[in-house]
């Protein structure tokens, strides 16, 4: 099994290769909520020009990969789309792609998710920029980026659905073997934390694995028995690989860092909820459970 994580001295091996991988810097940040309906974000690009792995393209994930027409945030655009914008960028479609972030991996694993969606061979660099700063590795400052011309469109490839709908979640029943994980933290799932949403709490059904419990405080990916067990607790059977796992957050960011360590640990067959809390908390028709009053 080949784990969607690279190693930073495995990354540095190949970027001295004859072919290395393009590396991405996926870095935003999207503030914690101080009260409900706080939401807001900046972008990674200022840390980017302070230090990044030499060679390396800032991409905002909000908006290059994003569908910036749809209500919702982070919307993901067409696949085709996605591969246009990876051209423009000069990334032929053979070429691996080796992601990173400095704001906790949760863009990193989003971006990850996408180019996956279309075929694209693309990994995420286990500790991000720290792990790499930390490992003695050099690092470039400063706005001039690398310079990749732009090459020929070339078709997406999207063999698999990625993606659940409201619909589908709307209709599911309680006889419905596949459990539906939401990655958000715990006081988020709870409702006991402010929103950027419309309303606190979490979908009916729903059970809670932090995305960012399963991340190390030095930012690098937890074992394989950790990240198992977390799943486990839960009641979440990652054993059993032929079952479907369905994820959902905010906004489908945390959600990737979910389907992430899945893949880490050999779970490949999930999807998800792309509208998440912020569609579904918007419908008053819809329910949301808390354990406080929203």
């Amino acid at each position: 099994m080949t784990s969607p994580f690279i190693a930073v001295s495995e990354l540095a091996d190949a970027l001295s290769s004859r072919t290395p991988p393009v590396v991405l810097d996926a870095s935003l940040v999207l503030h914690p909520a101080a009260f409900d309906g706080d939401y807001r974000i900046d972008s990674g690009y200022p840390s980017w020009v302070e230090g990044h792995i030499p060679g390396s393209l800032h991409v905002d994930v909000s908006t290059q990969f994003s569908d910036t027409t749809a209500p919702l945030h982070y919307t993901h655009p067409a696949p085709q789309a996605i591969a246009d914008e990876l051209a423009r960028l000069g990334i032929p479609r053979d070429t691996s792609v080796v992601i990173y972030d400095s704001t906790g991996t949760l863009w990193g694993a989003r971006l990850w998710y996408l180019l996956r969606w279309i075929g694209v061979n693309a990994r995420v660099l286990d500790g991000g920029i720290r792990a790499w700063t930390e490992a003695g590795h050099p690092v470039e400052s400063g706005e001039t980026p690398a310079k990749r011309a732009a090459v020929a469109s070339w078709p997406a490839d999207n063999r698999r659905d990625f993606w659940v709908s409201k619909e589908e979640l709307i209709e599911r029943t309680a006889s419905d073997g596949r459990p539906l994980v939401c990655g958000l933290p715990a006081t988020s799932f709870s409702g006991e934390a402010a929103s950027r949403y419309a309303r606190r709490g979490h979908i009916p059904g729903s059970v809670n694995v932090s995305s960012r419990d399963l991340f190390a405080s030095d930012g690098g990916v937890k074992s394989r028995v950790e990240i198992a067990l977390a799943y486990d607790a839960a009641g979440v059977n990652v054993r059993d690989d032929s079952t479907e796992v369905l994820l959902y957050c905010g906004g489908g960011i945390s959600a990737a860092a979910n389907a992430l360590t899945l893949a880490e640990i050999g779970v490949r067959a999930v999807r998800i909820y792309d509208g998440s809390l912020e569609e579904w908390s918007a419908d008053p028709s819809l329910p949301l459970e808390s354990v406080t009053p929203a």
